[in-house]
């Protein structure tokens, strides 16, 4: 099956078409969604007329919870056709038995015990310690913009920290005690301690060059600042890690939420609490960091096939 022979819809003029137009209808002009909302749902719609068409299935009160439940096998079995894609049709399928039914166009709905196929966790990225020491590397000179991308570098992998955190913070959220004031989703705050190396690297930035770019802007309190003296940007702060991982050839795309990854994979990989990267990261649930922990699972099953004589 492939969806370049599904442009058009099947049996025109049947009850299935009929009640798919209806839908639509409905989802356009009573629900306002967008055309190319209502596109999607279509598309979905008409792979399903087409599967029900495969299994000689022309009128809606036909349809069984077996066929349903045949449809996501059935997409699946398109060649490369994501789990997520699969998911997106299934749950449009489900809104339209829902809608038939309520509009007492079927009988019962078919669809109300199927879900949608679960997506597989996607495991985030992160640097080896030697990338991270090379990545620090790149901005290890005496030259101002170096001294001040290795502060902002050092900052988010000692804390984790988001970027709109880190370009967020003043110079008093750092206290003498190395803690930082990060302020995460919904305006919660949280204290992250600052490793020595990150607290180095930021004294050398307020010392050196801070005081020379701000007082050309209005930068105000803002910890990183550029050399104009305006605020450091997320995308700017983007750049610089860009930069960075193409001057030594890093070899791998990066972007600040990178380095919050390794953060905390490297912490869980040294044996840390995960309800305490939980607390460093900021997280509502511990379900989201125990993402990294099934990142060092799939290092500790890389070694052990590599490593051990009857592993494979």
């Amino acid at each position: 099956m492939n969806e370049a022979d599904v442009e058009g819809l099947p049996q025109r003029g049947s009850s299935l078409q009929a009640d798919v137009d209806y839908y639509l209808s409905y989802l356009s002009a009573e629900r306002g969604l967008s055309r190319n909302t209502v596109d999607a749902y279509r598309r979905d719609l008409v792979l399903y007329l087409h599967y029900l068409e495969s299994r000689g299935i022309s009128d809606i009160g036909e349809v069984t919870p077996t066929d349903v439940e045949g449809f996501p096998i059935w997409l699946g079995d398109d060649e490369g056709r994501a789990t997520a894609s699969i998911a997106r049709a299934v749950s449009t399928i489900r809104g339209w038995h829902t809608f038939v039914v309520y509009e007492e166009r079927a009988p019962s709905n078919p669809s109300e015990d199927i879900k949608p196929p679960k997506r597989a966790a996607h495991l985030p990225e992160f640097l080896t310690i030697a990338q991270v020491n090379d990545l620090i590397e790149a901005v290890s000179s005496d030259d101002p913009t170096a001294i001040r991308d290795r502060a902002l570098i050092e900052l988010l992998y000692s804390t984790g920290a988001r970027v709109s955190e880190a370009v967020g913070l003043a110079i008093d959220d750092i206290d003498e005690s190395n803690l930082v004031r990060l302020r995460g989703k919904g305006g919660k705050e949280r204290l992250v301690p600052l490793g020595s190396y990150a607290r180095d690297a930021i004294d050398a930035y307020l010392v050196r060059v801070r005081p020379l770019w701000a007082a050309q802007g209005k930068a105000g309190p803002a910890l990183f600042v550029g050399e104009r003296g305006a605020v450091l940007s997320r995308q700017n702060a983007w750049l610089i890690l860009q930069r960075a991982a193409e001057k030594v050839a890093l070899g791998v795309e990066i972007s600040p939420h990178t380095l919050r990854h390794t953060f905390a994979t490297h912490l869980i990989q040294a044996g840390a609490d995960v309800r305490v990267v939980q607390e460093l990261l900021g997280h509502a649930s511990v379900t989201t960091t125990q993402l990294y922990t099934h990142v060092t699972i799939e290092s500790l099953r890389e070694v052990y096939i590599t490593s051990h004589p009857r592993a494979r």
